[in-house]
């Protein structure tokens, strides 16, 4: 049985020099390419303060965790700061437990995350 491959619909888009990764869908092994490809495109445009926001009822899975995990170690390494919005109270444990926080800070709203970063 062939796997159906779901991509995500990412919209970037800038805000108090914060550049916003509108994240819509569920984040899989599935959105490395997608995910990565708006990154790049975040990073070419000089994006110094990223923000992934994420749907709350979007579905993460090792997979996903995985990908999310790749581009954190992407901005530390860019010297980029990141944050997370978006998520349930569920996958903040989770992104808690497997050191997704260590990197990103999760803020409850877009405007909480963007007044941290600016």
């Amino acid at each position: 049985m062939a796997m159906q491959q779901h991509s995500n619909e990412i919209h970037l888009e800038v805000q108090s020099a914060v550049t916003i990764l509108d994240i819509r869908g569920d984040i899989t092994a599935f959105s490395e390419s997608s995910l990565g490809e708006a990154y790049r495109k975040a990073s070419e445009q000089g994006a110094g303060k990223l923000l992934l926001k994420i749907e709350k009822e979007a579905y993460i899975n090792s997979g996903g965790i995985a990908v999310l995990i790749q581009i954190l170690a992407q901005t530390r390494r860019n010297d980029q700061r990141i944050a997370i919005t978006g998520i349930s109270e569920h996958f903040k444990k989770i992104f808690n437990m497997v050191g997704i926080t260590k990197f990103a800070e999760i803020f409850d709203s877009t405007e909480a995350a963007i007044q941290a970063l600016s």
